[in-house]
């Protein structure tokens, strides 16, 4: 069973600075039928214009994930990390007991879109931590990557939550599958270009909260980037 989220219902805040969507209640947003989905809690798309960004600020408790679909991010944060991360590039940040941390566009000029996604750890607590995983577009075409997953498992990067997260890009008359074990759901986002999943077609921005299904399958339409989440 899919259960869309058709990129118009979806929350929106325009700072100027900052265009941002919001798949489930976050910020001034409040939905109280979508507070997010298992232990995913929060798919924003951001557009960050020039120079822009977020000053430095604080997390605990939770996973979060961020996938840069345009442009360049730079990242500082209190654990010392220093990076600038361009297309392609996943970034993994275990607040645990807690972490500060900016996050700026790193061009004065071009836009910068990306994703942020937060997940619920499996428990409170636990000595912060950051990762990085460059994917380059070999790495992606025509293909459904496995990039974030639990601890101990075969991935390149880990979090501190039982979901895992794959990376997803499929022009026309391209197909991949996500297999699920029985009794997990799936949230899938579809970033850009047009994807049909199980016989759904998901537009840009549209995202499909899953249930009680085997198999996902998806076949492009014409070049899309998405993300699919397996969950407990």
């Amino acid at each position: 069973m899919l259960n869309l989220i058709r990129s118009a219902e979806r929350g929106h805040a325009d700072h100027g600075w900052l265009n941002s969507h919001h798949s489930f209640s976050f910020g001034s947003y409040h939905n109280s039928e979508r507070m997010g989905f298992r232990d995913l809690r929060v798919v924003n798309q951001d557009r960050v214009a020039g120079a822009g960004g977020f000053p430095t600020h604080g997390h605990r408790d939770m996973e979060i994930i961020s996938y840069v679909l345009e442009g360049a991010l730079a990242h500082e944060d209190s654990l010392g990390n220093r990076s600038v991360m361009p297309r392609g590039e996943v970034q993994i940040m275990s607040a645990g007991t807690g972490v500060t941390h900016s996050e700026f566009n790193d061009s004065a000029a071009e836009e910068l879109q990306f994703l942020q996604m937060w997940v619920l750890p499996r428990e409170r607590g636990g000595e912060p931590r950051y990762g990085q995983l460059p994917l380059l577009e070999a790495d992606l075409e025509g293909s459904i990557r496995l990039v974030v997953a639990p601890e101990a498992e075969d991935a390149p990067l880990a979090i501190r939550a039982d979901a895992r997260m794959h990376v997803g890009r499929l022009d026309g008359g391209q197909a991949a599958s996500v297999e699920l074990a029985p009794g997990r759901g799936a949230y899938v986002h579809n970033a850009r270009g047009r994807v049909k999943l199980n016989g759904q077609v998901l537009e840009p921005g549209d995202g499909a909260a899953i249930e009680d299904e085997a198999r996902l399958e998806f076949e492009g339409f014409e070049l899309a980037d998405f993300v699919v989440f397996d969950l407990a």
